[in-house]
């Protein structure tokens, strides 16, 4: 009886059949800074904000399948670990690098499916991932950890995330042993506190007839000046040096007025202001009215100048309200058709008898313009938020010339 052989999960490829099994990896995600990677297996749970979700409802589903919780107040999504994800839920036994140097890195060592290269050091195995499912299925990676502990744990990642048959680990400090490698490899990345003591190891290790590129990948402006004074020395050429940066933009809609709409906007917030001064003049006059001491009318007698300046008062603040009445929408079917109302304001030279208003109304404001809503385009704009992240490192590439001359076309047919 025939049995079947089951493929072995990897980084570097995805399952055919793209369904979860057990004893699988599954990043886990919740949102874009709530992520984790587990192995399914049978009888264990994963808890969340969210609720408990059992790995045997997980094994079956297909990658990719949004799971909802047994409670019903959340969902997640199951995802395929690739590189990439790994980068971001991976425990950080070093600094490591992310998406954006290792992209850039890559993109300028030239690396492609085939292609040998040295790695020092490993660090937290970010970016060996990245690397080796780069270079497969024929490449291969040589990386260089001085840690035990941290060479020992990236080595058992590598067996369970099936790149072992692709990388090869040492544990060996290269600054002072060197890579003890010559003519095998097309790239070399040292992320090295000294990487100019390994650059005359890293030269022998290239393949000799052959153009290779070297990156070292340094925080400090000393490193790099001590680096480029040694590739120098060793025949290196076209030395550069970036810093990879990280900028995000905030999206925004914004209204975009043309002049006349915006001219049109401020007649109609004009027209709004002056229909309702009158109501809120009304309401200080009124206040200030009460406020007035009443000892004065006993020091003028009942029957005095001040007893015929108050009924006076009285009578001109019946009429302001009267007059203010009829001017005060009471509907906003109403208030489009208001009246115009002028405010005049007399001399304040008497302290003792209040000031007192008139309301004229205009008679070309009798028929009110009908109010029209404006609707300008909407224009999508960005722009980078007060903060940002700052400086990781300095990536610095060089050219490696080989010192042997391949035999050309002509002489390889003459050879045969």
């Amino acid at each position: 009886m025939s049995s079947m052989s089951v493929e072995k999960p990897s980084f570097a490829r995805y399952k055919p059949n793209n369904t979860i099994e057990e004893g699988d990896l599954v990043v886990v995600y919740l949102s874009r800074e709530n992520m984790s990677i587990i192995r399914v297996k049978t009888g264990e749970y994963f808890n969340c904000k969210f609720g408990s979700y059992k790995h045997t409802d997980m094994i079956g589903l297909q990658y990719g399948t949004k799971l909802g919780s047994n409670t019903g107040r959340g969902f997640l999504y199951l995802l395929y670990p690739t590189p990439e994800l790994w980068t971001l839920v991976l425990p950080h036994r070093t600094q490591i690098l992310y998406i954006a140097d290792i992209s850039f890195v890559m993109n300028f060592l030239d690396l492609k499916p085939g292609m040998s290269m040295i790695e020092s050091g490993t660090g937290s195995g970010s970016f060996s991932h990245s690397i080796a499912r780069t270079l497969a299925p024929t490449g291969h990676l040589y990386t260089f950890e001085y840690h035990k502990e941290r060479a020992d744990a990236a080595k058992k990642e590598f067996e369970e995330h099936g790149l072992s048959d692709m990388v090869t680990l040492q544990c060996r400090d290269v600054c002072k042993n060197g890579f003890d490698m010559e003519n095998k490899v097309d790239a070399v990345f040292l992320d090295l506190p000294a990487p100019w003591e390994a650059v005359e190891s890293a030269k022998k290790a290239f393949k000799q007839d052959r153009i290779g590129k070297i990156c070292t990948f340094s925080p400090c402006i000393e490193q790099i000046s001590r680096t480029v004074t040694a590739l120098n020395e060793h025949g290196f050429v076209d030395i550069q040096m970036y810093e990879c940066l990280l900028r995000f933009n905030e999206i925004r809609v914004i209204p975009m007025w043309t002049i006349d709409e915006a001219m049109e906007k401020q007649r109609a917030m004009e027209k709004k202001r002056k229909r309702a001064t009158p109501r809120i003049l009304r309401d200080d006059i009124a206040e200030k009215t009460l406020e007035q001491p009443q000892d004065q009318e006993e020091d003028e007698g009942e029957e005095g100048p001040s007893g015929k300046k108050s009924a006076k008062i009285e009578d001109s603040i019946k009429d302001s309200n009267q007059s203010s009445a009829a001017a005060t929408p009471k509907s906003a079917s109403e208030s489009d058709m208001d009246e115009g109302v002028a405010v005049v304001l007399p001399s304040s030279s008497s302290t003792s008898t209040p000031a007192s208003v008139s309301l004229a109304v205009t008679e070309d404001a009798s028929i009110a313009e009908p109010r029209e809503r404006i609707d300008p385009k909407n224009v999508t704009i960005t722009r980078p938020p007060a903060e940002q992240r700052g400086h990781t490192s300095y990536l610095m590439f060089a050219t490696f010339t080989p010192t042997v001359q391949r035999p050309n076309l002509t002489e390889t047919k003459a050879a045969q």
